[in-house]
Parts: C-alpha cells; sequence; structure tokens
C-alpha cells in the first residue's frame, strides 16, 4: 500500500494505492496557510488515510508529497511556495520527524505529470502540461519523470514570447504564462466571476469582441506550449491538465484549430501532427496524488 499526498493552495488530497496500482482510498482536507500549518495538514491527511485503511504510517511502502513551489527531491526542501505562505520548509525533515517514517516530496506538478502517466496507461514519453493559476509541465519517460539537470525541466511556462509583453512575476517580459494561464486570463479579462475563465468562455459565447480575442490568444499561448514541449522533447503526447482542464472540449477544440491552422502554413508541423498529441486528463482524475504515492519509489 502507497500514501500520496497532494498540498494545493486551499485543499489537499490524499490517496491510498494498492500494490496492483488501483485507488483504495481518497480523501480530501483544507490546507492550512504557513509552514506549521501546512506540516500539520499532512500529518492530517496521513492519519485519516492511515484509519481508513487500517494501515499505520510506517505500514506504508511509500509515502509521497507533491507541493507546488521549488522542491529539492533528494532533501524534500520546499522553497517559494507563496501560495501556502512560506519561503522555505524542510517538509520531508519534518514530516520524518512527526512520523517516523521517511517522506518523498516533490514538486505538484511533477508528481501529477507521473500520476496521469500511470492513471492513463500511457507508455513511451509524455508531457503533462499543467494549466492552472500559472503554466507548467512535467515530462516522463518510460514511466520515469525527467527533472533535468537542477530539476526545473518542464518550467516552459516561463519562456518569453513577447519580448514587450507584460512583467511577469518571474521578472522576464512576455513569458507564455502571462497569455496561457488563469492569472493571464483573470488580468485581461476583468469580471466579478470566481473563475474568470468561466466568464470569458461565455461572454465569447455571447459574441463580444474582447472576449473572443482573449480566448483566441489563450488557445494560441496553449498550442505553443505543446509546440515547445514536442519540439524540445519529442513527447508522444501532450496531456492537459490543472484548473483550465475542466473546460473540457471547449478548450482542446480551439486549441486542436489552432495546431491545425499551423500546420496548413507549415508542412513541418504538419508532419509532427500535433492535433493528435494533445489530449485531456479525464475530469475528477487525483493525478497529482497519485503521483505522489508513486515518487516515493520511482
Amino acid at each position: 500500500m502507497r500514501l500520496g499526498i497532494d498540498i494545493g493552495g486551499t485543499k489537499t488530497d490524499a490517496v491510498a494505492i494498492d500494490d496492483g496500482g488501483l485507488l483504495t482510498q481518497r480523501i480530501r482536507l483544507a490546507t492550512g496557510f504557513g509552514s506549521s500549518a501546512v506540516v500539520e495538514t499532512a500529518v492530517s491527511a496521513v492519519a485519516r488515510i492511515a484509519e481508513l485503511t487500517g494501515v499505520s504510517a510506517g505500514g506504508f511502502d511509500s509515502i509521497g508529497i507533491g507541493i507546488p513551489g521549488l522542491v529539492d527531491s533528494s532533501s524534500g526542501r520546499v522553497r517559494h511556495a507563496v501560495n501556502l505562505g512560506f519561503d522555505g520548509l524542510e517538509l520531508g525533515g519534518e514530516l520524518a520527524g512527526r512520523l517516523g517514517v521517511g517522506v518523498r516530496v516533490e514538486n505538484d506538478v511533477k508528481a501529477a505529470s507521473l500520476g496521469a502517466y500511470h492513471l492513463m496507461g500511457l507508455t513511451g514519453s509524455m508531457a503533462y502540461l499543467n494549466l492552472g493559476t500559472g503554466l507548467a509541465a512535467g515530462i516522463v519517460v518510460d514511466g520515469l519523470l525527467w527533472r533535468g539537470a537542477r530539476g526545473i525541466a518542464g518550467e516552459i511556462g516561463h519562456i518569453p514570447v513577447d519580448p514587450n509583453g507584460v512583467l511577469c512575476a518571474c521578472g522576464q517580459r512576455g513569458c507564455l504564462e502571462t497569455v496561457a494561464s488563469g492569472s493571464g486570463v483573470a488580468r485581461q479579462w476583468r469580471t466579478d466571476d470566481p473563475l474568470p475563465v468561466r466568464s470569458l468562455f461565455a461572454a465569447a459565447a455571447d459574441g463580444d469582441p474582447e472576449a473572443k480575442a482573449i480566448k483566441a490568444r489563450l488557445a494560441a499561448g496553449i498550442a505553443s506550449a505543446v509546440r515547445v514541449l514536442v519540439l524540445t522533447a519529442d513527447v508522444e503526447s501532450v496531456v492537459i491538465g490543472g484548473g483550465l482542464s475542466h473546460l473540457g472540449d471547449r478548450l482542446l477544440s480551439d486549441v486542436h484549430d489552432v495546431l491545425e491552422s499551423w500546420g496548413e502554413a507549415s508542412p513541418f508541423l504538419a508532419s509532427l501532427e500535433l492535433p493528435g498529441r494533445v489530449r485531456l486528463v479525464p475530469e475528477g482524475f487525483p493525478a497529482a496524488a497519485v503521483g505522489a504515492a508513486l515518487v516515493g519509489v520511482v
């Protein structure tokens, strides 16, 4: 039995999976804010899953955590987890001390990449394109995460695509994340709707010209991310996940249209068959939590 915990900005998802890879238990908790509260949230999640499965913390084959921020997977240290209220935390060490067992910590997008690869039964190479507040990707090759030399493989959201664009949080201008993400949509489309992208798509469907233009930029930005991932890593498939993936076929259709138009203009891009490589993660998939359960053993 393996235990995986996905610690998000507002909620924490925890799962147990058996030796056959099947999900046996799943719970959700509110995520605490600040380093101490995050540790307590993780400890509570372990206790709840342990109670449901009848397996003590020390009885799990592995315990893994997926969490936003810059993660040193070898030490379990997390930095720059702004949405969780801390800049540095020895999460792996803190949890090991509280639980009495080793805990593996991984960036949440990388964990989700591994979870999607496993849950969708994929083989070969895959990129998981996470479209949430920000934009980032994780790459899996033959079932193993590819982290790169310094652990930032897949951080394509900070590739500048417009040198005259808006200032990105990373300090560069015109990064892909500024147009192809939830925060990018919220900056361009002012609304009282707590989900700006939902309001954007509704307004575009009603014919609002500004909404249609922003929606088109969003699709082009996501298509650009797909193109980058294929041209740099030549992955066999790109799986779109994250909050924006809940738009489903409405989003995927727009991205396919952009990729197909590029193929019509470029025989080279047409030969890459980009539209056929892109798919959505199935709705309701606990990809990050399952991936967290797996990072403890891969």
